[in-house]
């Protein structure tokens, strides 16, 4: 048995991300068997035992993750040609009067904060910027399998076996999706499920069938709703919620 980077090894299983198991192992705050490890590229056996020390985790702890419900016209992560990016809402003044969280907001979190799976420019709805590699890791990791949940507006007519082909059956850039759940919700609105995220997705599914998108709303990531959060607004997500 060959032994493994231990920064790979954390991040599989979930620990942190490889960057941030790096920055843990250079500050010695990984113990691999309960011995302290502060060698950068050091390796371990895939079966030993690999633990982070308080200070790990209490950075860990420190870190927000940050819900927006993004509208229309505003990119999901760096600025490009003129658009605004979604980070720009996040201030004191745009925070959901409903938020829950006992967190008061300080300009230190918007430090560092990565999409975890965007959202087109003509796209709104639920949108995550997180400083927590674990939870990056687990909604747009190669092997994340979380379901993505939108509401999709659609003009044309759909193909005669088009909603199965929606629901399984269709390939993009040459390989074939993981099944979905798609099913009518109105007339002209669609309801897709997703567990992967390919660059303008339902939006191309769509155009294999014979129509086109002409509304798109991401509701729900895991077990987290995007719910009465208005538009433009953001809130912290909470301890007690897990995607």
């Amino acid at each position: 048995m060959e032994k493994v980077r231990i920064s790979k090894l954390m991040s599989e299983r979930g620990l942190c991300s490889r960057r941030e198991a790096d920055d843990y192992i250079e500050r010695g705050w990984v113990r691999v068997d309960g011995e302290v490890v502060s060698e950068l590229g050091a390796r371990a056996y895939p079966h030993q035992e690999i633990t982070l020390e308080r200070a790990a985790r209490a950075r860990q702890t420190a870190r927000v993750t940050i819900l927006i419900n993004k509208p229309v016209g505003y990119v999901s992560g760096q600025a490009e040609k003129g658009y605004t990016p979604a980070v720009a809402l996040i201030d004191a003044r745009s925070r959901y009067a409903g938020d829950r969280s006992p967190l008061r907001f300080e300009r230190r979190h918007l430090e560092g904060l990565a999409v975890a799976g965007r959202l087109d420019i003509d796209s709104q709805g639920l949108l995550v910027l997180t400083q927590d590699g674990r939870v990056a890791r687990q909604l747009i990791g190669e092997d994340s399998t979380v379901e993505k949940e939108y509401l999709v507006r659609v003009q044309g007519s759909l193909a005669e076996n088009g909603l199965a082909l929606l629901n399984h059956g269709l390939s993009l850039d040459g390989k074939p999706l993981r099944p979905a759940q798609v099913r009518w919700q109105n007339g002209d609105q669609l309801r897709f499920v997703l567990r992967e995220g390919k660059k303008r997705q339902i939006r191309r599914m769509c155009e294999l069938v014979g129509l086109k998108v002409v509304g798109l709303k991401r509701v729900r990531i895991g077990r987290v709703a995007l719910g009465d959060l208005p538009l433009g607004q953001w809130r912290y997500l909470r301890q007690d919620e897990r995607f």
